[in-house]
């Protein structure tokens, strides 16, 4: 199993580079947050990584966090999921953002991503829900889906989850208040305390 790479990023393409490992190059699949984190070309890279084996391919995976490459690992073993569609999860969210759309069945936003519609959402919630809960440990409860809308928002902006989560259930009576209302209340709160 290779579970890391160390080396001098030799190529750089949309998914995936090229890492040489003491002379030879290892061709590695990220998701868009590690590419976008890489050094240059030439630059020395480090990533965490996945080796993938199927009857007819052998790829491997690479990220710049233990818990993106967890988080990689739970998505691939729900049925029907491929790797390419995980990295695709992965690239369109932050694993903050992931996790807690997935922890509170928000299957309109899950269904965003690309390759992902409605069926593979579901089954991702159905899937993952207990498991990622009991991994990542700052995941609140899930909360009804106009405020996970507030808390995704808000780990967009860089909160973490528990920050967000915080925040949003401390809101005064929260039901007759607009997404943007409720965003722009968590942040003065924030601010403020």
């Amino acid at each position: 199993m290779i579970a890391t790479l160390e080396g001098i990023l030799e190529y750089r393409d949309n998914d995936s580079i090229i890492i040489n490992v003491g002379g030879v190059g290892f061709q590695v699949y990220a998701p868009g947050s590690t590419l976008s984190q890489l050094a240059s070309v030439k630059g020395k890279v480090f990533l965490h990584t996945h080796l993938h084996v199927r009857e007819d391919n052998i790829s491997i995976y690479g990220f710049s966090s233990s818990e993106e490459l967890a988080l990689f690992k739970n998505l691939i073993s729900v049925s029907g999921l491929g790797a390419k569609l995980a990295l695709a999860l992965l690239s369109t969210f932050k694993p903050e953002q992931l996790v807690m759309a997935i922890a509170s069945g928000d299957i309109d936003l899950l269904s965003q991503a690309p390759g992902v519609g409605k069926k593979m959402a579901s089954r991702l919630v159905v899937e993952l829900k207990g498991k990622l809960g009991k991994e990542w440990k700052e995941v609140a409860p899930p909360l009804a889906t106009d405020s996970a809308d507030a808390v995704a928002a808000l780990i967009g902006l860089g909160y973490s989850v528990a920050e967000a989560t915080r925040a949003i259930s401390k809101l005064p009576d929260s039901e007759g208040l607009s997404l943007e209302e409720k965003i722009k209340m968590a942040l003065q709160q924030m601010a403020s305390g």
